[in-house]
This record gives structure tokens, C-alpha cells and sequence, in this order.
């Protein structure tokens, strides 16, 4: 593991290693979509794994999915986030926090307006979701129009100034796992006739309008972009024969803004994986599925990324990095505890410090 402690410049930071924290849904949040009680020890916990991802934030009313996450759309959500990225910078590690819009995902009972979700068509992705009342289906989705598609453009605009006035050091477009960017991207999910649907450019259109208006209110070198070539994530997404033809048009089109990072959520697919590393010429960050923990940092030693985020092992391990480099045992994490819930399981979990006491 020579190279994972090494350091590495990802936009205008400095990481002082090769790990980070992956972006992971906890739904602890207060029902006002602010940062629950305990996020500031939770992420601050783990602040020694240099780069923080937050978990998913909706930029609006209309991007919330789930019960329980935060927002980043009203002062009061700014003000809680700025606890939180200020505990994380006390700690010396950096904080980008994930812009996630649910699009379709979503349920009129799990959101503060009670509206309809939105998408690219109107067509339901067959599956369920969590509400107050239990699994329901997910309902039919409002189709977008031109003018709600750049309101909500605006909205990942606004939401992302809204980060950088909250203290964090970037954001990440959420651009993955079946959620309103991907619904864009996939055939499945997005039927339209106009120039965000069809071909592969008018697919990838609302993705990278997303990506440059950020880029140009924050900065290029303090946005990130999350993809998952291949992912469905069991969403009801199907990217269709020409997936990876779809990113292979995508991938350079984003790097022509310069963004500080792209993020992969990766299956299976090396080849497109090493075409992807080829094509982007910032830092790359590498979130490999089913990843083995001896295999860390396989990416990185044969150079198809500069990052590997780390989601559950660093959910169940404070101290990820020390156990690491000290080749300690480490905290299984519960499964029972991901999804809501109080600090069982969020941020109770022991170091090595405390269990030598």
C-alpha cells in the first residue's frame, strides 16, 4: 500500500492519502431537512480520512427522496451544515457535501410540499420506497418541462453556493445510482423529444448543464461529479446497448470544465474503467463495488485512480486509516443500523484508542 499514503492534490486541496469517505444516505436528519444532532460527531469522527463525502442533499423540495436527509435550501439548513464542516475542519480534513436531486425516487408523503416527483418522463421505476406508512410503490413522476428543468439547474446553482457559504470545501453532483441526473442519462427513464432526450448528447445534456453551472458559481476546481456506468442500484434504470457509449461521450464533455474530480461508482466493466481513467485528466476517484479490503487500494496501485472512497468499512471504523496502517482488526459494520435511527450504529462505533482502555 506504498502509493495509498502518499499525498494528492484533488482540486484545490491537498489530501494527505489516497482514501476518503464515500458518500453514504445515514436518514438522520431533522424533519426541516437540518443536519441531525449528532452529524457534527459523526463526521467529524471521522475526519482523519482526509476527504469527507456527505451524505446525498437535496437542493430543493422537489430533489428529496427519502425520510430523514438534509437539505441545503433555506438558511436554516446552511447554518446547521456550517456546524458540521466547521467540527470537520477543526479535526484537518476537508468536507464536500453531495448534491443529490431524487427526481422520480421520491414519495408526495416523504416530502415537505407533498408534490409529485419529478423526472425526465413520466414513468414510475417499479419499485417501492420507505414513507412514515411503510413500503409503498412510488408513484408516476411529473414530466419536467424546459422551464422546471432550468428552475432546477438554477436549483443545484443556489444549493451549491449554499455549501460554500456553509464552510464546505466543494460539492458533488450527484450524477448516479438511478436518481433525477442518471433518469436523464438512462433510455429507461427518459423518453423525451425534445434536446434532452434521444441521442447521447441530448441525453447527457441536462448532466453537464448541471456540471457548468456549478462549476461557474463555485469554481470548477471545487465541484466534483458522481457517475455509475452500468450501476441501476435496483432504481428501475436501464442505460440501454449503448451505456458505455454514453459515457464514453460524457466522461469528456465534463472535462472540458476542468472539475476537480470525477467520482465512479464501479461494478464490473475494467475496460470502460481504464477508458474512463484515459479520458479524464483530474483527479479520479474510484468507489469499486464488492471491493475486498485487501484490495483497497488495487485501483490506485495500477493506476486507474487517485482516490478510493471508502463507504461502509469507514461508517464502521472511526479510525479507518490507523487500523490500516497498523494492519489492526476492525468493527463490522451493522446493517441493521444504516437507515435512521439514534446514535447506534452512527456514532457509537469504538476506535482503537477507546478499546485499549
Amino acid at each position: 500500500m506504498k502509493k495509498m499514503w502518499t499525498e494528492t492534490k484533488v482540486g484545490r486541496i491537498t489530501l494527505p492519502h489516497r482514501l476518503a469517505m464515500a458518500p453514504m444516505t445515514r436518514s438522520r436528519a431533522n424533519v426541516d431537512g437540518t443536519p441531525g444532532e449528532l452529524a457534527e460527531l459523526y463526521y467529524s469522527q471521522r475526519a482523519s480520512m482526509g476527504l469527507l463525502i456527505s451524505e446525498g442533499t437535496q437542493p430543493s423540495e422537489d430533489g428529496q427522496g427519502y425520510l430523514w436527509t438534509p437539505g441545503l435550501y433555506n438558511q436554516a439548513q446552511i447554518d446547521g451544515w456550517k456546524k458540521v464542516t466547521n467540527a470537520v475542519h477543526e479535526k484537518g480534513a476537508y468536507m464536500y457535501i453531495q448534491l443529490m436531486h431524487a427526481g422520480r425516487m421520491s414519495h408526495p408523503e416523504n416530502t415537505p410540499h407533498h408534490r409529485q416527483g419529478v423526472a425526465p418522463s413520466a414513468i414510475a421505476p417499479g419499485v417501492q420506497i420507505v414513507t412514515e406508512k411503510g413500503m409503498q410503490d412510488i408513484p408516476v413522476p411529473h414530466e419536467l418541462t424546459k422551464e422546471e428543468i432550468n428552475t432546477t439547474i438554477l436549483d443545484f446553482k443556489k444549493a451549491a453556493a449554499a455549501a460554500i457559504e456553509a464552510g464546505a470545501d466543494g460539492v458533488e453532483i450527484h450524477g448516479a445510482n438511478g436518481y433525477l441526473i442518471q433518469q436523464f442519462f438512462a433510455e429507461s427513464s427518459n423518453k423525451r423529444e425534445d434536446e434532452y432526450g434521444g441521442s447521447i448528447e441530448n441525453r447527457a445534456r441536462f448532466g453537464i448543464e448541471v456540471a457548468k453551472a456549478v462549476a461557474e458559481e463555485i469554481g470548477a476546481d471545487r465541484t466534483g461529479f458522481r457517475i455509475s456506468p452500468g450501476d441501476i442500484a435496483n432504481m428501475g434504470i436501464f442505460e440501454g446497448e449503448q451505456s458505455e457509449d454514453f459515457y464514453r461521450y460524457l466522461v469528456p464533455e465534463l472535462a472540458k470544465l476542468n472539475l476537480a474530480y470525477l467520482h465512479v461508482k464501479h461494478s464490473s466493466n475494467d475496460e470502460l474503467l481504464t477508458e474512463i481513467r484515459r479520458m479524464w485528466p483530474n483527479a479520479l476517484l474510484v468507489n469499486r463495488a464488492g471491493r475486498p479490503l485487501e484490495k483497497i487500494d488495487v485501483d490506485i496501485e495500477e493506476g486507474r485512480a487517485d482516490v478510493a472512497p471508502v463507504g461502509a468499512w469507514s461508517l464502521a471504523n472511526p479510525d479507518l486509516v490507523e487500523r490500516l496502517q497498523q494492519d489492526a482488526s476492525l468493527n463490522e459494520p451493522d446493517r441493521s443500523t444504516y437507515f435512521g435511527g439514534d446514535s447506534r450504529g452512527y456514532t457509537d462505533y469504538t476506535t482503537m484508542s477507546y478499546q485499549s482502555l
